[in-house]
């Protein structure tokens, strides 16, 4: 009968970690790591150093992620955008949240940002207007119209919309089919 191997303590693959030397291995697990989706610098660093590998040895797999094209934060930053503005849509607000969370530089959140406004300027009015549609059922249930504007003002404004985008919004939204 086959024994089933148990894994190791976490604190025991660390250790066993901190001995590694090979740059290669952290390369290995960096990949490993992204994978999945893309990823900014700080959270493949955050990762790697939570395993257990040598400071020294992630800032080179980062470093030669980054020469190689698969570590931009940049370009990490515009496809979280990107993709926020497609499947769940947020306002700038949460997107700046958001990517600070990642490990994103203040100044890189900016640009993109600005660069997205200036490609199209209804961005945040069209993605608060696609989070509004998304619950128009739940809000239609309200019958009392200023108990659902509330309630779309507070929907938008958790989903980090500003004030004047979320007003715009749901006047828009509010507007009876001709």
């Amino acid at each position: 009968m086959a024994r089933l191997r148990r894994a190791k303590p976490r604190s025991e693959r660390g250790a066993e970690r901190a001995l590694i030397d090979d740059p290669k291995v952290v390369l290995d697990a960096a990949l490993r790591f992204l994978e999945a989706r893309p990823r900014s610098a700080t959270e493949v660093r955050r990762r790697l150093t939570g395993a257990g590998y040598e400071e020294e040895l992630v800032a080179a797999a980062i470093e030669r992620l980054g020469e190689l094209g698969i570590l931009d934060d940049a370009a990490f930053a515009r496809a979280w955008i990107e993709s926020r503005d497609r499947a769940r849509p947020r306002g700038e607000r949460a997107l700046r949240s958001e990517l600070s969370r990642k490990g994103i530089e203040r100044q890189l959140t900016d640009d993109v940002l600005e660069a997205r406004a200036t490609e199209r300027p209804d961005a945040d009015a069209a993605a608060a207007w696609r989070v509004l549609e998304r619950h128009a059922n739940a809000l239609a249930r309200v019958a009392d119209t200023r108990a659902r504007r509330q309630r779309a003002y507070a929907l938008l404004a958790r989903n980090g919309f500003d004030s004047d985008t979320a007003v715009e919004a749901i006047n828009r939204f509010e507007e009876p089919a001709i």
